[in-house]
């Protein structure tokens, strides 16, 4: 186990980030008071404030309050666990300011497949580390494909909505001859009938 103090600046990040992994096994799951009786109370942490509660006044076998304790490391703040510095990317503009020495990379769910198909090349061109994509590579051809799959299902979609479009206005036609056909004859039984 290791032991560091919070204030040993001489400290390596990795074993700050160590401590942190072992600090956050033990931390509990900070649960509200008397979540379980009620069922109209959401799973979030209000400090207890009631005069006998047991929690504010830290009984044994009672739910833990939030307390400094459990709190990481200063130095550790908003590190990834592989000790870079996370950064959410929304537009490509954003990696030119960063570095994949200090960095790694968070792609936002909001960009589309286009974009983060070229945000993810970028970042193997510069070496990023991407946190939130696993293989990018296989990502990269994944999505590449399926862009191409949509791209030919919509121009087959176009060609089958011309060629209805087109037969449809064949049919109104012969449609619009033949009811005209159609009245023709009936106009010349009417006839034919005076006529006799």
């Amino acid at each position: 186990m290791i032991k560091i103090s919070y204030k040993n600046k001489m400290a390596s990040i990795k074993e700050l980030l160590e401590l942190r992994k072992q600090i956050k096994s033990k931390k509990p799951d900070f649960i509200r008071q008397d979540i379980r009786k009620k069922a109209r109370l959401k799973i979030k942490w209000r400090k207890p404030r009631g005069l006998d509660s047991k929690i504010r006044r830290k009984l044994n076998g009672r739910a833990k309050p939030v307390s400094q304790g459990y709190r990481s490391p200063k130095n550790t703040k908003g590190l990834h666990k592989s000790g870079l510095r996370q950064f959410m990317i929304k537009t490509i503009k954003d990696m030119d300011k960063l570095s994949p020495k200090e960095h790694c990379l968070i792609i936002s769910s909001s960009l589309g497949k286009k974009k983060r198909v070229e945000v993810l090349k970028k970042a193997n061109e510069r070496t990023f580390q991407v946190v939130n994509i696993k293989d990018t590579e296989d990502y990269i051809k994944k999505a590449e494909e399926a862009i191409i799959s949509r791209k030919n299902a919509k121009q087959e979609k176009e060609k089958k909505q011309k060629t209805e479009k087109g037969t449809k206005k064949a049919e109104e036609g012969s449609n619009k001859e033949d009811k005209k056909e159609m009245e023709k004859r009936e106009k010349d039984k009417v006839l034919t009938k005076k006529g006799i």
